[in-house]
């Protein structure tokens, strides 16, 4: 029997994810018999679940064939925890995540999915009532720096099994792959036999439907990306609901899908996803304009009836004509507070930084007398530049389009006189905005990244 595999995309090196099992044994095998993945710098990366007691003994396996191969091997091991996703999404989920922390910069990861992998997933999808999903699993996607390559997705696990036994190759066999509490293996196990009993090409027919189905969902894609794109201002996390509310329903639920995979958000789940278009852009309720920012002008007013649709790991809010994304909100403690003397960065419990920068490598100055940089409490003012009057906090927010949610995460840096200076970097008074320009420095906040919201330019 002949496997062949087509040739790796990219420049960069290749490593296989390697479990020791028949599927990834087989690929394994292959790209080391090819000198121009080995020239590559091809290697090997086996994760271990902890998930059987023979996990350990399963890890050494796979260094053995590695080493016979004479291919580099690397191994980590990973916890898995079972959410309400269920075990299988809980391990592919570390899985990944394991697999990109081991990953080289451009590196392509190759996995050992075949054909009839292929036709488990499209069952899987369409009894969940995916929509582009049943598209299956793609040949090569980005992943982490590089990419995920699936070189075996054309080829049927009888092929790769006759492939095997013709060079008596050896590889483990995990007893959760004849578990029937998992749904794949039941597919496998009980509904593909069956269907290939009356359907013998019934997996290619499958997996022939997600190739086809995969082309639909490109074009379609291209058309959400053109859609997106114009309901999108400056923050690719805002979109325009004037705009959404004139796309046909169908429509807008794809843009929405899109916004939310383009901003690296868990996916809404369908019924989540219905939420956002009747509660948030269907209704036309006070989306908190300038007549919902409330009577009192406080915070409360301000959040203008705009609604929330959340799930695990994200959230959506409406507020002034548009829609925001993101995870949900980390807020200062309300007792948060601190002394501040500018010279080094200064972390806060949001998980962000606070930071004088220059021209230079560090700061050139630091503040006269040190800050206290505390959360809000309430009936704070501030001397914007150029004003001669201080103004409520509370209103300067409103008027600068701050959103409620982003407000309770503002440090604010108070003088030793009680003077308030600063609310994050987004508010800067007149006597500190005098201060910073004399000594060339900005007020800024960065982020987990790195990137800073926002300067005040000198």
């Amino acid at each position: 029997m002949t496997v062949m595999l087509p040739p790796a995309p990219g420049e960069h090196g290749i490593a296989v994810a390697f479990s020791g099992g028949l599927d990834s044994t087989v690929l394994l095998h292959l790209l080391a018999g090819d000198p121009a993945a080995r020239a590559r710098g091809l290697r090997a990366l086996h994760v271990d679940h902890g998930l059987h007691a023979d996990s350990a003994a399963w890890a050494e396996h796979c260094a053995g064939i590695c080493a016979a191969l004479g291919v580099d091997f690397a191994s980590r091991r990973v916890g898995v925890v079972a959410t309400g996703e269920g075990l299988e999404a809980a391990a592919r989920r570390a899985r990944h995540g394991a697999l990109v922390a081991m990953q080289r910069p451009g590196e392509v990861i190759a996995l050992a999915h075949h054909r009839d992998d292929q036709a488990e997933t499209v069952l899987l999808r369409l009894l969940r009532g995916a929509g582009d999903g049943l598209a299956g699993m793609r040949v090569l996607r980005p992943f982490g720096s590089g990419a995920l390559w699936r070189p075996l997705l054309a080829v049927a696990r009888s092929d790769i099994e006759a492939w095997a036994r013709a060079r008596d190759l050896a590889w483990l066999d995990d007893p959760a792959n004849d578990a029937l509490r998992h749904d794949r293996n039941f597919l496998r196990h009980e509904i593909l036999p069956r269907l290939a009993t009356r359907w013998p090409q019934a997996s290619a027919a499958l997996a022939r439907s997600a190739a086809l189905l995969a082309t639909q969902a490109d074009l379609l894609g291209g058309e959400d990306a053109q859609r997106l794109a114009a309901l999108r201002g400056g923050d690719p996390a805002w979109l325009d609901l004037a705009g959404l509310r004139a796309l046909v329903p169908e429509w807008r639920a794809r843009v929405l899908r899109a916004w939310l995979a383009a901003l690296g958000l868990p996916p809404a789940p369908a019924a989540r996803l219905a939420t956002i278009g009747h509660d948030l852009v269907a209704a036309q309720a006070a989306d908190g304009n300038a007549a919902a920012d409330g009577a009192d002008g406080g915070d409360a007013g301000d959040s203008g009836d705009g609604g929330l649709v959340e799930w695990p790991g994200a959230q959506v809010r409406r507020w002034r004509g548009r829609l925001w994304a993101g995870p949900p909100p980390v807020t200062l403690p309300a007792d948060f507070e601190t002394r501040w003397d500018g010279r080094a960065p200064l972390p806060l419990p949001t998980g962000v930084t606070l930071a004088l920068v220059g021209p230079g490598t560090a700061p050139p100055a630091c503040f006269p007398e040190p800050l206290c940089v505390r959360a809000r409490r309430g009936g704070e003012r501030l001397r914007l530049p150029g004003r001669s009057h201080s103004h409520a906090l509370k209103h300067l927010l409103q008027d600068a389009g701050v959103p409620p949610w982003e407000r309770a995460a503002l440090p604010l840096l108070f003088a030793a006189d009680g003077e308030l200076l600063a609310a994050g970097d987004r508010l800067v008074s007149a006597r500190l905005q005098a201060w910073l320009g004399r000594n060339g420095l900005a007020l800024v906040i960065i982020n987990g990244v790195g990137d800073s919201s926002a300067e005040n330019g000198l």
